[in-house]
């Protein structure tokens, strides 16, 4: 895997870091964030998206992270979307 750190959460301190990366390889994001807890996870289960089952499925998540890291999202996709991806 070729990751590309991009940013952590400034205001988390040292034992909590949601954090934003790039997997150049794969031209994916790769989000590191905080369990939603069971009520909003429950919420995001039970959403309807035409053409989707509800639920999540094993092998996905859902993750928390703030919106003061917007910045460091609009990296990451300004990173994926160059040709010289780093």
């Amino acid at each position: 895997m070729s990751l590309l750190f991009i940013g952590i959460d400034p205001n988390t301190g040292d034992d909590k870091s949601p954090t934003v990366w790039v997997d150049q390889e794969k031209k994916e994001f790769v989000l590191q964030g905080w369990k939603p807890g069971t009520e909003l996870e429950a919420e995001c289960a039970a959403f309807h998206v035409p053409g989707h089952a509800k639920g999540i499925p094993d092998d996905e998540a859902v993750i928390r992270i703030p919106a003061r890291m917007t910045p460091m999202i609009r990296e990451a996709c300004d990173a994926l979307e160059r040709a010289d991806v780093r």
